[in-house]
């Protein structure tokens, strides 16, 4: 199974000494907390994801950022960076897959995840545009990634940053439909399904209704 994760090392070279400025010179400032800027890397990655994403294939759907969905990713990247892994399941069992399904139990649809990490070093801080569009570029050589930004039938997303003593974790959900769908009495859905690529889950035949599961596939895995 193909595992739609990296890990993005961002190696800065520290020189052995430090340079003074000139006399009445004014030492610059620090970078900002990287905590205070996760939110404009949120938004700096949706955008990038956007316009890439119509540059992949021009039929795409728009994809409508999604309070739900953000709310999951939030969670889910402040979860890696608060115990230190990078993976599509939580040490404790959860994934964006099941957690959605807590907040919306008929919820039946797509849903595709790409994660990441990247350091940073507290001298050079975050660059939000460098750290996006790096995240960018990364998934861009990896065709599962790839796969999930260019998936046209996508229409939601929610992207989540969080940080730790010296990374930048990152979870972008892309979703078809983000509603209720009728089950008649057949019950919540208590099964997902995993796929190799978003176009293999849409090639899929749909299950009988009793046997349908509440998430069609979690992208790639």
């Amino acid at each position: 199974m193909t595992r739609a994760a990296f890990f993005l090392l961002a190696a800065v070279l520290l020189g052995a000494c430090t340079t003074l400025g000139q006399v009445g010179e004014k030492a610059a400032p620090p970078p900002p907390d990287p905590r205070t800027q996760m939110g404009a890397l949120e938004t700096r990655i949706a955008a990038l994801v956007e316009e890439q994403r119509h540059k992949l294939d021009p039929s795409a759907r728009f994809l409508a950022i999604d309070p739900e969905l953000s709310r999951i990713a939030r969670a889910r990247a402040s979860d890696m960076a608060a115990k230190n892994y990078l993976a599509h399941a939580a040490p404790n069992g959860d994934t964006s897959a099941s957690l959605l399904m807590q907040q919306n139990e008929k919820w039946q649809g797509l849903l595709g995840e790409n994660l990441a990490a990247q350091h940073y070093t507290k001298q050079a801080g975050v660059a939000v545009d460098d750290f996006a569009q790096r995240f960018l570029d990364e998934w861009l050589k990896s065709p599962p990634h790839r796969d999930n930004m260019a998936f046209p039938n996508y229409d939601h997303a929610g992207v989540g940053a969080a940080v730790n003593g010296d990374t930048v974790y990152v979870a972008v959900l892309f979703s078809t439909d983000l509603g209720l769908k009728p089950r008649g009495n057949d019950g919540p859905a208590s099964a997902v399904t995993t796929w190799q690529s978003p176009a293999a889950a849409s090639a899929a035949p749909a299950k009988a209704p009793q046997d349908r599961p509440g998430l069609r596939g979690e992208g790639v895995q």
